[in-house]
């Protein structure tokens, strides 16, 4: 088959589709590098030609015979043979919204490292405000740094500022720290840090309205709804207790508006019922990962695309090891997030992280927890099941049940037999 050479300009792309198609070419396979394969993606994309990303970790070739041409020509080798696995790649609505959460993500950190600035130059002034104050960037924290830049130097004055429900401090202490030692550098370096912070806030402000207008523009699948499959968790029983809506955070970096109705439309169940699901981080699940579950052919082989599942390393029938892989995901890095959150939760969940935790350590136990959230987000999806929480008394009764039935198996082993205490 021929090669020909195309440059990187949006010309030349073009030239490439049209090439293609003259040729009868119907399907493509290209290698990801970088972000630079998405610019052409998306001009074949358009052009109609079915697609196939591949991992650039799965296209070893003979050592030695590295060129851009024999490359090319290996990686159509092994495409006309089917050998290539594609990469997963959203919709083209949620890889816009991604690409909005990702830029938001970055805002984020702008506004931490800003509040770093304002730290750093608080404590070169020997002006302790980060140790009264839980959040430097909060309400309270944010009025005496102003009043600070405004020109006030009173400790008294500064801590009349001072919400009544801080309990991190008294008044006293507060008085305290605001005593400093006021440098003219440092104010100038504190002012363009609170300026930059105020800058990003606003640009964080404007990133949630996109955000907001994206998702109103993504439209519904027809058709989807109530699956006839069996239940998730068939010993699961509706409680009384439900999750504590929360609205829209006024402080913080959180979202300042409520999606919750609109990403229950996109999603077709309430994904935040779901134990140590928010409103943000649902939306980071499905701008990762969209909301159609089929591209997956089981909810173990979602996990093991989310690098949950230990690894499965065998020769001549000996496990060499059975870590589990290194995989660089967003999603599975926000579940293992969620996880040490609610391994502290008085709840099903967090009775199991703490079970595990016990068995495997820390980061075990954050791994099985996030692979317990990424089954439950899959059967949720897929079958369009709502959540029914499972109530702790059943769940810890069973897993006396099964603690039970393993100690008289164990017994049973040894020739012994297992008799419960009576009662005097």
């Amino acid at each position: 088959s021929p090669v020909r050479r195309f440059g990187v300009f949006t010309g030349e792309l073009d030239k490439l589709v049209e090439w293609l198609q003259s040729c009868g070419v119907k399907t493509v396979a290209m290698e990801s590098t970088g972000v630079y394969w998405i610019p052409p993606y998306q001009k074949l994309e358009a052009g109609g030609l079915e697609l196939v990303l591949a991992n650039a970790r799965h296209l070893r070739q003979v050592p030695g015979r590295k060129t851009d041409v024999k490359d090319c020509q290996w990686l159509q080798r092994l495409h006309s043979y089917g050998m290539l696995q594609g990469s997963f790649r959203p919709a083209e609505e949620y890889c816009r919204l991604r690409s909005l959460m990702r830029h938001r993500e970055n805002l984020v950190d702008g506004c931490v490292q800003q509040v770093q600035y304002m730290q750093k130059a608080l404590d070169l002034m020997n002006v302790r405000l980060h140790q009264v104050v839980s959040d430097l960037n909060g309400e309270t924290g944010l009025r005496i740094l102003d009043a600070i830049l405004a020109g006030e130097r009173d400790p008294k004055k500064l801590t009349s500022l001072r919400d009544e429900r801080i309990k991190r401090s008294t008044p006293q202490q507060m008085e305290a720290a605001l005593q400093g030692d006021w440098r003219e550098e440092q104010l100038f370096i504190l002012q363009q840090a609170r300026e930059t912070y105020r800058f990003v806030e606003a640009q964080l402000a404007r990133c949630d309205g996109q955000i907001e207008k994206v998702l109103q523009q993504i439209v519904v699948v027809a058709g989807r709804g109530p699956s006839l499959e069996p239940p998730l968790n068939p010993t699961a029983a509706p409680t009384s207790r439900k999750k504590k809506e929360r609205g829209p955070r006024k402080t913080g970096h959180g979202l300042k508006r409520d999606l919750r109705a609109e990403l229950q439309r996109i999603c077709g169940v309430d994904l935040t019922q779901v134990i140590g699901l928010n409103v943000l981080s649902v939306l980071i699940i499905i701008s990762e990962i969209g909301v159609n579950m089929s591209r997956w052919r089981s909810a173990k082989a979602f996990c093991s695309w989310l690098g949950l599942n230990p690894g499965n390393k065998i020769s001549g029938g000996r496990v060499l090891s059975s870590r589990t892989p290194h995989v660089v995901n967003r999603v599975s890095l926000l579940l293992r997030t969620l996880a040490t959150a609610v391994g502290r939760s008085e709840t099903w969940l967090g009775i199991f992280h703490r079970r595990m935790k016990a068995r495997l350590g820390p980061a075990g136990a954050n791994t099985a927890t996030a692979r317990k959230l990424a089954c439950l987000i899959y059967h949720l999806l897929k079958y369009q099941e709502q959540y029914i929480d499972v109530d702790t008394l059943i769940y810890a009764e069973k897993i006396q049940r099964i603690r039970l039935n393993k100690l008289r198996k164990t017994a049973q082993e040894l020739g012994f037999e297992l008799l419960p205490i009576k009662e005097a």
